[in-house]
């Protein structure tokens, strides 16, 4: 038995009424960031300030705790006076809201002592009232009602929903699901609701374990399989572009917002901005649609799944290719297929990133020392292989698995440069718990 945290996303379909409930709970979600933030500011300003003119550090204003516990019983003893309007939302949004700004702040600090990964953190900044609308609720009477049509909110009540919610229901009924917390959001012109859920299941055995495939990501494909498939690359963004360009060129006719002046944007203004979100929406779940079909498609009917570890981002530097390596979405690829291999009990392996694998040819193993880009078949100096490119790589990618799946180690050769495997996955014969990010499939 395994237990994951999974997501399951619901397109909503609020009344008028809902509708602005939504947006009030938003709103004091939006409220609370910044009074906490406000309140963080100036200690840090007044702070620093003390300390300029020489004042001894035991005599220096106290430093506001930022933890969401002090900073849920700040607003607690001001809401009064701040926001006399505050019961008219659920405790949860002001509390969802105050919880954002104690990880932001706590990003912020770690990443000043260097104790955080990845790239700094910037202080946080105000919320304005076009950003991104969001509430999360983690007590109160939210979550399914019996129709399988409905979504229950703790002060708005049931909200319908644009599909059925019956797969969630079935897991809420057999009772191996439990609903951890349910986040309200407004993307596009459209409201969604996501309900974090604890899942137990029973750990996944592949049906075909000794199914090997090695899969290369291209921008010509979008995958080549070493089976000789090729998943063609629907280029949604190319597709779209036309549109795109008729829309930003109709709102630059309209009246925009100006800081300088303090002009407001005109109503048709927000109405071509609003058809463009939506455009862009369209291409985002176009693309996650595909991504989702694809990373099903191998866990099924694959045991081993081997990829390669691309440096994406050092990729977008070509200022040629950025665009449309953006619009394959590699990263969202891996991601996938790491947690899905995870659910289904299916080996995954990622090659080093340092391996040459469209230099080397799958047939002799010789490796060429250059290969430019716009080369698309493999010729061999050595044996005089001809193959595709991309089918080349994926061969190669394949091979490395061997043909004793159970056998090879990535442990010992993990981390250096010269090593072809670089991480090594067997979550059900390992016994990991693998706990993704949420996602809403």
């Amino acid at each position: 038995m395994s237990v994951f945290i999974k997501a399951y996303r619901f397109a909503l379909d609020p009344t008028p009424t809902q509708e602005a409930a939504l947006r009030s709970h938003c709103g004091g979600q939006r409220y609370a960031f910044n009074w906490g933030l406000a309140q963080v500011k100036v200690n840090l300003d007044q702070r620093a300030a003390e300390k300029s003119y020489g004042i001894p550090d035991v005599q220096v204003t106290p430093a506001v705790s930022w933890s969401a516990y002090s900073l849920r019983k700040a607003w607690n003893q001001a809401k009064h006076e701040v926001a006399p309007w505050w019961s008219e939302n659920s405790k949860e949004a002001y509390a969802s809201g105050l919880a954002n700004l104690a990880t932001a702040l706590t990003n912020w600090q770690s990443s000043r002592t260097n104790s955080r990964r990845g790239p700094k953190a910037r202080f946080p900044k105000f919320k304005g009232k076009r950003a991104r609308s969001s509430c999360r609720f983690t007590t109160g009477a939210f979550g399914l009602t019996d129709d399988r049509r409905h979504v229950r909110l703790p002060r708005i009540g049931e909200v319908r929903a644009h599909e059925s919610t019956r797969k969630l229901v079935r897991h809420l009924q057999r009772g191996t699901a439990r609903i951890r917390s349910a986040t309200v959001s407004h993307q596009s012109g459209r409201w969604f609701c996501a309900f974090s859920v604890e899942i137990t299941r029973i750990d996944q055995v592949s049906r075909f374990p000794d199914r090997v495939v090695g899969v290369d990501l291209g921008v010509k494909s979008l995958a080549v399989l070493s089976t000789g498939q090729v998943v063609p690359n629907p280029r949604h963004f190319d597709v779209a572009r036309r549109d795109l360009r008729r829309l930003q060129r109709q709102a630059a006719r309209r009246i925009g917002p100006d800081k300088r002046t303090g002009q407001a944007p005109s109503n048709r203004w927000r109405r071509t901005q609003a058809r463009i979100a939506r455009l862009h929406g369209r291409v985002s779940n176009a693309r996650r649609d595909g991504l989702h079909k694809l990373t099903t498609d191998l866990v099924r009917r694959f045991g081993v799944i081997v990829l390669e570890n691309l440096n994406v981002s050092g990729m977008l530097r070509n200022r040629r290719l950025a665009s449309h390596i953006s619009g394959v979405g590699m990263s969202e690829l891996r991601r996938q297929t790491t947690y899905k291999t995870a659910w289904n009990g299916v080996q995954l392996v990622v090659a080093n990133r340092w391996y040459p694998s469209s230099k080397t040819c799958s047939d002799c193993g010789a490796v060429k020392a250059k290969l430019p880009l716009r080369v698309r078949v493999y010729n061999c100096d050595e044996c005089g292989f001809v193959l595709d490119r991309d089918l080349n790589a994926a061969r190669n990618l394949a091979s490395l698995v061997g043909e004793d799946i159970g056998g090879t180690s990535a442990a010992s050769c993990a981390g250096t440069k010269t090593s072809p495997l670089e991480t090594h996955v067997r979550p059900t014969s390992c016994g990991q718990r693998v706990t993704p990010r949420e996602d809403p499939r």
